[in-house]
């Protein structure tokens, strides 16, 4: 099918703002699986605003497919689906929902991956709300960690985003990104910035961790023409992310070989 400025402006707004009939009319129909706890690994997926977990489809086909065990939440909001309300808020509801599946499941730690404000969200949660006990490393795509951000598609992308406050949070002199920036993120849990020169609704230096002095768990990594949505389905960015939470794993796994006791002696 040949190429056409038509075709061209549906793909940019595809790759950007996800597929109407897989994201946003499906709701949070997703296939429950209860074996997240029988991996060795185990990530957390959060989902960005006015989109629905659906989005992480298949990002969580191909964890599973490499031996990583995979879980969601349904983070309510508008129509009781779409993800509108504010990141302390929903930092306040992961802490809710991680700490009665680690008792459930007997887990101890989970990483975490944030598409767009999921990962502010993970962060709140990780820096307010006691996450830095349960998280083992921390991916964002396509997160707007510091403002300014003029999002060109994501805050007039629908009528009803401009009646909540999310598009706000993310703007000039936003409390949640200045309490964020202001607060130190946890040294001893790896965090990767994943963004793109081609996301139109999070304008990458936006993205871009800014370690304070001495800060060398934070890493930046920057990809071309992948638009905002997309980053959660790219094959480019899924190899980042794959990499980076087989970084954290064993970094882990070495904190726990040093600090574990000798063997008592007779």
């Amino acid at each position: 099918m040949p190429s056409t400025p038509t075709t061209k402006a549906y793909r940019l707004l595809r790759d950007n703002l996800g597929s109407i009939r897989r994201v946003y009319l499906r709701g949070n129909r997703i296939v429950r699986r209860g074996d997240f706890a029988q991996h060795e690994e185990t990530v957390l997926l959060l989902h960005g605003f006015f989109q629905t977990r659906n989005v992480w489809e298949i990002m969580e086909d191909r964890l599973r497919y490499d031996g990583f065990g995979v879980l969601s939440f349904d983070l309510g909001g508008l129509l009781w689906r779409f993800n509108t309300r504010s990141p302390e808020d929903l930092a306040a509801l992961v802490t809710d929902k991680v700490e009665r599946v680690c008792t459930r499941y007997d887990l101890d730690r989970v990483h975490v991956i944030g598409h767009s404000k999921g990962g502010l969200v993970a962060r709140a949660w990780i820096e307010h709300h006691g996450g830095e006990g349960r998280a083992k490393s921390l991916i964002t795509l396509g997160t707007a960690h510091h403002a300014p951000t003029a999002a060109l598609l994501g805050i007039p992308a629908t009528a009803w985003a401009l009646a909540t406050r999310t598009p706000f949070d993310r703007m000039p002199d936003s409390p949640v990104l200045n309490r964020l920036a202001e607060d130190d993120f946890p040294s001893t849990i790896p965090f990767v910035s994943i963004y793109s020169r081609a996301d139109l609704v999070c304008p990458w230096p936006t993205s871009v961790l800014k370690p304070k002095p001495g800060e060398t768990s934070m890493r930046n990594v920057a990809l071309k023409g992948v638009g905002h949505t997309a980053l959660t389905t790219d094959p480019a960015v899924y190899r980042v992310v794959r990499e980076a939470l087989l970084d954290a794993t064993r970094l882990w796994k070495e904190r726990q070989e040093r600090s574990e006791p000798g063997e008592p002696k007779d």
